[in-house]
């Protein structure tokens, strides 16, 4: 017998290792069935489950449990990537409370203890990932550090080499000075930051003119190397090709015409500082300027690549610089730029400011010698595999994002100055000459036929972009390199689930490598999620205190409120809310199908084999049939469709209303008996509960494998690979869905007027119809004690004569319902009340209108503030409309 109320702990952490033990998740490439395939996006291994991973994880796991039970050998491969710079953060800071570095134990040493943290914290996601019901062949979990994934990236290193896409070049990166490496554009994070514009002034050489420059980085003037002008600004067309002296330093720099700078910006000309500035980059390789860095690898000042040039008429000060903090550094050139009159003015500037999110650091831009990926080339072949459709996003809007990217690309920065991650296969001879091999035999052996002798090799310190590796995982998680089954049978992939702000760094590094290795593309469909927000709307921030730990949720209310709520409030791409409230109500649904489920089994309605939907001969059993039939039909369309949302809805449509609220309450008297119409209710509540249990077995799968074990509909733990549910034949279909629609409808209309109308409760009124049709009459009739018990109807029967006076009505198809509500309720305070109210809400939208016709208000106003206003304009008007109808019933 079921408990009185569902208690997740009770079932979640059992029923997983039910189906776990028992091979439940399992792919089965022996199997004649299609193979349908999805790719987990690797968690960090030092990660915890959060509310994006809530998200993410859990749309993956509805489409994967939906195509096993679909009888596909479904295969969602696992895993979890090394994450570089996070993973030797989290060694770093063990060492540095046990009073060492990784410096003072040395590379081997550390390595050793990076695998060790590994091995005891490693697991983490993966078991917090079981919690949310996630079900992906655990048996096939990889890491990016496996020794067959390692294989995988040495192969496609070497070959990218041979195939002249991998060189070794001098270029401006994002360095992080405390990890003293360069870093990806998705580990720099933007912050606002309040400092201040300083403009300097350079003079023009041989004339009596300054030219003045503005910058919030005053340290890097000294790495200056030219000044630029507009090609159009005449007010500097007479000075383009001359000099000025750069202050301090004495450095003749050439003043350039070059579209960078902007002419209806402060002064319309910049300083250029290539090997400090991406931007100026750019312009130094277009007029080959010179660029010398002055920030060494710790953001400390560095005079090695200026001290050749003749000696500056600020030598003294110039070497007091060197070595020095950038920001000491700054404060110093600032008062002595002011000393020296080449200061003109100081403005307080609010600016974004790029920072490592691990390290906390300032970026700096670094000219440094690096690995590089020819992305160019590499991105043909992407891009086409998106135009013609073989790779395809949902939301299709995704594709110009992806495009915008990948038509613009640039070299792609593969190293970093780290110590975990995978080592770059190059190794150096003495002379410099560098040979590119699998293995350190192979490389020795290269370079002993290159010189015709053996030599000594050094190993390049670097190791690859954690990005690299995790680009090759749609294919080396499957055997890549060699020729497996698994390879041939789950590639490419049929649907990844992530989110937008990795579309660049990971998806389409994904079709890059997948079109170069393997000649196809890695999936055929891209299904972009949004972001998790707070109940309101707003972003999650430490500093807000509103971020939501959905291990939390868990705890209080179960793993499957928390995955209907994430899955109903999913969109195509847009932005979900998630709070307590929303899980705690959506908790409510869970315990609604428990409470429909405790229902049935009290009514002995149990599974009968012999029972065939064809055969049902009562109207409300074929109505609630078809009504089964249409669900189904729904929510697999959704599912197929990628529209998980509406799966949901569709489920909650059908569960709560049609089945909970119309089938079990129309039916409980029919129930009570013992004759054949009796036997048929019961029947037909089990097929059909056991029809909803694998509809929403996707979404809520503990409640759903706990109440299928329960009714005996399978052996236990087995409705994970039950068949799903497909439309069945039910006789006069039609006619049945407008007999019981049409008393729905009824009650509905009556419940409708006594909730507006204030009428008490426990009273019972009078239902009169008017301008009825024979057969609607004869349906009032047939229905007369369904409408008496549900709507708190004492008598029902046609209206002959006038419409009486203070009755409340409503229209249903050609009939008028009217309800006497003289002597119950005062309708002339009714009417007052429902005009007051609605006066209310009308002056609410008015208002609202009124804020958001403000173009003002609407461009400063964060985003979440204006969809809260449209929201609540929305629920304004919706208001005033349920009020006009409440006004027009009233006679």
């Amino acid at each position: 017998m079921l408990d009185k109320n569902f208690d997740p702990a009770a079932f979640e952490s059992r029923l997983y290792g039910l189906w776990e033990q028992a091979g439940a998740f399992a792919a089965d490439p022996s199997r004649a069935a299609t193979p349908f395939t999805i790719m987990i996006p690797p968690p960090n291994v030092t990660g915890s489950l959060h509310v994006g991973h809530a998200l993410t994880m859990t749309l993956q796991d509805v489409l994967i449990r939906h195509h096993r039970m679909n009888g596909r050998d479904a295969l969602w491969q696992p895993g979890t990537d090394h994450a570089g710079i996070a993973t030797q953060l989290m060694v770093e800071r063990e060492l540095q409370r046990e009073g060492t570095s990784r410096q003072e134990i040395g590379r081997d040493a550390f390595l050793d203890r990076v695998w060790t943290w590994k091995a005891e914290q490693g697991g983490n996601i993966t078991r917090q990932l079981r919690r949310l019901g996630a079900s992906p062949d655990w048996s096939r979990e990889r890491f990016t550090m496996d020794e067959g994934l390692s294989k995988a990236v040495r192969t496609i290193f070497v070959r990218l080499f041979n195939d002249g896409l991998i060189y070794r070049a001098k270029r401006l990166v994002n360095w992080d000075p405390v990890f003293r490496s360069a870093i990806s554009d998705l580990e720099v994070e933007m912050r606002e930051v309040k400092g201040n514009l300083w403009h300097l002034r350079y003079p023009v050489e041989g004339t009596e003119r300054t030219i003045t420059v503005a910058t919030t980085r005053p340290e890097t003037m000294l790495g200056d190397t030219a000044v630029a002008v507009h090609p159009t600004d005449e007010r500097y067309a007479d000075l383009v090709g001359r000099t000025v002296i750069l202050p301090i330093t004495g450095r003749r720099i050439p003043i350039v015409a070059d579209e960078h700078s902007d002419p209806e910006k402060g002064s319309g000309a910049v300083k250029i500082t290539p090997a400090h500035d991406f931007n100026d980059f750019g312009v130094g390789q277009r007029h080959g300027l010179a660029m010398p860095s002055v920030l060494d690898r710790e953001a400390r000042i560095t005079l090695a690549e200026i001290r050749a040039e003749s000696a500056p008429p600020d030598a003294a000060f110039l070497d007091s610089l060197d070595g020095l903090d950038r920001f000491e550094a700054r404060r110093r050139i600032v008062a002595h730029l002011e000393d020296i009159g080449a200061l003109e003015k100081i403005e307080p500037h609010v600016h974004a400011v790029p920072h490592a999110d691990r390290s906390n650091a300032v970026i700096e831009p670094l000219l440094t010698e690096q690995w590089f990926c020819n992305a160019e080339v590499l991105a043909g072949p992407a891009i086409e595999a998106v135009e013609d459709g073989r790779v395809q996003f949902v939301p299709k809007s995704w594709e110009n994002t992806y495009f915008a990217w990948m038509r613009n690309i640039e070299p792609w920065c593969i190293s970093r100055q780290l110590w975990w991650g995978h080592r770059i296969p190059a190794w150096y001879a003495p002379d410099g000459t560098v040979f590119v091999a699998e293995t350190e035999e192979a490389a020795l052996a290269e370079a002993a036929e290159h010189f015709g002798h053996a030599v000594a090799l050094r190993q390049d310190d670097d190791v690859l972009d954690t990005w690299f590796s995790s680009a090759l995982w749609p294919f080396s998680t499957l055997g890549w390199p060699e020729n497996t089954p698994e390879l041939d049978r789950y590639y490419p992939g049929d649907v990844l689930v992530t989110g937008f702000d990795i579309i660049f760094f990971w998806v389409a590094r994904m079709i890059m490598m997948g079109m170069y290795a393997m000649g196809d593309v890695p999936f055929r469909t891209v299904m972009i999620n949004g972001l998790v927000r707070d109940e309101r709307g707003q972003k999650m921030s430490k500093t807000k205190g509103n971020v939501i730990d959905p291990l939390a949720l868990i705890d209080q209310f179960g793993a499957d409120a928390l995955r209907y709520t994430v899955i109903a409030q999913s969109g195509a791409g847009r932005n979900i809310k998630l709070g307590p409230n929303m899980v705690e109500a959506n908790r409510s649904f869970v315990t609604k199908l428990w409470n429909a489920a405790r229902f049935c089994e009290m009514n002995q309605c149990r599974p009968d084999p012999a029972f065939r939907p064809e055969t049902a001969a009562l109207p409300l059993s074929r109505w609630i049939l078809d009504a089964a039939n249409r669900a189904v039909l729904e929510a697999t369309e959704a599912l197929e469709g990628f529209r998980l949302a509406d799966y949901a809805q569709a489920c909650y449509r059908f569960t709560w209303g049609d089945f909970c609220d119309w089938f079990l309450e129309l039916a409980k008297p029919g129930l009570a008996g013992e004759d054949d119409a009796a036997r048929e209710l019961r029947a037909v509540a089990a097929h059909v509960l056991g029809l909803l249990l694998r509809l929403l077995h996707p979404v809520i799968p503990f409640v759903t494998e706990a109440l299928w074990d329960e009714f005996g509909y399978g052996a236990p733990g087995s409705l994970i690979r039950a068949a799903w549910p497909v439309p069945e034949a039910v006789r006069e279909a039609a006619a049945a869905r407008d007999e019981v629609s049409w008393a729905i409808r009824a009650i509905s209309e009556i419940r409708a007027v006594r909730s507006e109308m204030n009428v008490p409760a426990a009273t019972r009124i009078d239902l009169l119809i008017r301008d009825a049709a024979p057969e609607t009459l004869a349906r009032a009739a047939r229905w007369r004690e369904e409408i008496g018990r549900l709507a708190r109807v004492a008598t029902l029967a046609p209206l002959e004569g006038e419409m009486p006076q203070g009755a409340a009505q409503a229209i249903l198809d050609e009939a008028t319902l009217v309800l006497p509500l003289a002597g119950i309720i005062d309708l002339a305070a009714e009417r007052k009340r429902l005009a007051t109210t609605r006066a209310k809400a009308e002056a609410e939208a008015g208002k609202l209108r009124g804020k958001l016709g403000n173009e003002d208000f609407v461009r400063r106003a964060p985003e979440e503030v204006i969809a809260e206003n449209r929201e609540r304009l929305e629920a304004a008007e919706a208001e005033m409309a349920r009020l006009d109808a409440a006004l027009a019933r009233i006679a």
